[in-house]
């Protein structure tokens, strides 16, 4: 069920003309291809300046040809001027930032081919940026003090090490997580510390130091302290805590939070007195438990919830500047709105409601908003929000909209076997007739503690454009359905969850879109894993697509980097033998029958490409139709277009084999 809270009006303060959405071009629309994917532009970071009367955003573009995407950064006036770039086309800037008076825009971008570093725009003279920093190191992140004179970056300890043998450079390792997916290297005893930065003087002052990573460090209101994230108890543990430290090279840092949960992502309250956190339940196996709201008193340690009741995963928060209200995204049963909590009362309203997923948003000064958002139709753009129908204010992807005809996408809910209540989509051809039976393909999205949403999805839209209805399903272990509801996976990968996704598919059957004899399946990580679990326990698909999918979890510890995820949650494997065999994919594939495309990438150390190896070579060995494909250089994610593209291609070439006549 999803929460509803008080939607929040506000008054519309400024008019937008049409002209700043471009309107789409008439004529025959045609279908969405893998080519289109690149064509797709993404709207983020939105900033408003002091006296709300500019609007700064980033647009993301890619370029197929090249391999690369790139992000401008945009200036709105919104009194009806249209948006004009600031920044240059075909090199990336980012995290637009205005000073304190509103003249100077600063923003982040990797130049001149150095590391990435901080940047200057004069808004009243114009002109060339300026560069104001030259660290070896780069700026991950704008963090001033509040004269702007200083900035906090997180640097990681300089490897000062000579070979041993010259020649000869090998990974020494003595930690004991000591791997980590893209870039793909070993983990070494370098750490990351937080520095301050003097923008005049060009001095490097480091203020925490260890044999502890340290991120996410924030100002206190008068810039005398500084907190940070970091894991510095005893024994292996999920469990980070806020610490703080003064700002000067001599001080020694302070622990605030005591939780046995993760506490991290600081922001200080205006009055100084308050810290607000996103905090985990300690109580909770840390693998499923929800990120909540939480406040820290900094003189004493006090720790109080302020969203636990919400039942829901927070992010991206933001307090007001004058103190008066937290601002904050909830995911909510496939939806992603924007919340705001009253600071004096802790009352909860919705800035943005309603059947959208919100991905950025900006508080103006006086009260209004802008959200970036998308719907099932509509990838993201951004909007005025005033409380009344959200206006939008950007139509990067409209051209390419008014060109394509798309599926539409309908919402249901059903029951498990066992009475639990699941919600799940369904993405229709866009020709789609009613009373027809189409092929269909089950998507099950990673995680697993994670939510399909009715967002925009390009991939579910391209497959109902080769003619497939396409099933999207939230299973138990899903985020955005309250704790109860993820937890109702630990201990049981594939054994809770696959009479879930089974249900699902029954669902659609009865709703008369899919065809019982042409079932198809697949996903991708965790997707991927359960898809190789269903493999060994039923024989109703006709075709399975696995990617990047486990096969028997024994051989991926210590392989992969999730040591301490099974740990906490199936226990020493030399301990809890049983329940690791029971789980395992491999120990029931060789009863598959159904004919299965296996692919992942060669370097993936989040789930490696032996556990699809595993499966491919059972599978070959038995008898069934099979195919393994592996990208070179690939890891877990961000992979290469044309390596995107391929497989896609192969996934539908799969699906076509064995579903369509």
């Amino acid at each position: 069920m999803k929460i509803r809270l008080t939607l929040v009006v506000f008054p519309l303060l400024f008019l937008l003309l049409s002209s700043v959405v471009p309107a789409q071009p008439k004529g025959e629309k045609r279908l969405i291809s893998i080519d289109d994917q690149a064509r797709f532009r993404f709207v983020g970071s939105p900033e408003f300046s002091p006296d709300g009367k500019k609007l700064a955003y980033t647009v993301t573009t890619s370029n197929y040809a090249k391999n690369e995407s790139t992000t401008r950064i945009w200036l709105q006036s919104p009194v009806g001027v249209e948006p004009v770039p600031l920044t240059a086309d075909g090199v990336s800037s980012s995290e637009p930032q205005f000073s304190n008076d509103g003249k100077t825009l600063y923003f982040l971008s990797a130049r001149n081919e150095q590391e990435t570093q901080l940047w200057k725009l004069d808004l009243v003279l114009g002109g060339e940026a300026r560069q104001l920093t030259e660290l070896e190191r780069g700026v991950d992140q704008i963090n001033f003090s509040s004269d702007e004179t200083k900035m906090l970056v997180v640097l990681k300890d300089e490897d000062k090490s000579e070979p041993l043998v010259e020649g000869s450079n090998p990974w020494v390792i003595d930690r004991l997580d000591f791997k980590k997916d893209a870039p793909g290297t070993y983990l070494d005893r370098l750490r990351n510390h937080v520095y301050i930065y003097d923008l005049n003087s060009k001095e490097l002052v480091q203020i925490t130091s260890g044999d502890f990573d340290d991120s996410g460090p924030v100002w206190s209101p008068d810039d005398s302290q500084v907190a940070f994230t970091t894991f510095r108890k005893e024994g292996d543990t999920y469990d980070s805590d806020i610490w703080l430290v003064d700002a000067s090279a001599e001080s020694t840092p302070r622990q605030l939070t005591t939780s046995k949960g993760a506490d991290y992502a600081p922001s200080w309250h205006p009055g100084g007195e308050w810290i607000v956190i996103t905090s985990a339940d300690g109580e909770i196996e840390p693998n499923y438990a929800v990120n909540h709201l939480a406040r820290v008193n900094v003189e004493t340690g006090e720790h109080q919830w302020l969203s636990r009741e919400l039942d829901r995963n927070v992010s991206s928060k933001e307090i007001a500047r004058d103190g008066s209200a937290v601002y904050f995204m909830l995911e909510d049963s496939g939806e992603q709105p924007v919340v705001r909590m009253n600071w004096s009362d802790g009352q909860f309203e919705r800035v943005l409601d309603g059947p959208r997923v919100a991905g950025s948003y900006a508080p103006a000064p006086d009260g209004h908003f802008v959200v970036v958002f998308n719907t099932s139709m509509v990838p993201d753009e951004m909007y005025l929000v005033d409380g009344s129908e959200p206006r939008r204010i950007t139509g990067v992807n409209a051209e390419l909209l008014g060109e394509l005809k798309l599926g539409a996408t309908e919402e249901f809910h059903y029951e498990a076997p066992d009475g639990w209540d699941i919600e799940g989509w369904v993405t229709l051809p866009p020709d789609f007739e009613k009373g027809k039976r189409y092929p269909a393909v089950l998507n099950i999205h990673g995680g697993p503690v994670s939510q399909y949403t009715l967002g925009f999805s390009p991939s579910a839209q391209m497959l109902a454009a080769q003619g497939y209805v396409v099933i999207h399903t939230n299973p138990r272990g899903s985020s955005g359905y309250g704790q109860e509801f993820t937890l109702g996976l630990y201990q049981g990968w594939g054994e809770y969850d696959y009479q879930d996704v089974l249900a699902g598919v029954d669902h659609v059957i009865e709703m008369g879109y899919a065809d019982p004899e042409r079932l198809g399946m697949g996903g991708y990580s965790y997707g991927g894993i359960l898809t190789n679990y269903l493999l060994g326990q039923t024989d109703r698909f006709k075709a399975a697509v696995s990617g990047a999918g486990s096969g028997h979890y024994l051989a991926s510890y210590g392989h992969d980097f999730y040591r301490l995820s099974y740990e906490t949650e199936l226990g020493l494997p030399w301990e809890s033998r049983e329940l690791w065999e029971r789980l395992s994919p491999f120990n029931y594939i060789h009863k598959a029958t159904t004919p299965t495309l296996f692919y992942g990438g060669e370097k993936d150390w989040n789930v490696p490409i032996q556990g699809s190896e595993q499966l491919y070579q059972v599978m070959k060995r038995i008898g069934v139709d099979t195919l393994l494909v592996v990208y070179p250089d690939e890891h877990h994610g961000d992979w290469s277009f044309a390596n995107e593209k391929d497989a896609f291609l192969r996934t539908v070439a799969w699906y076509d084999k064995f579903l369509k006549d």
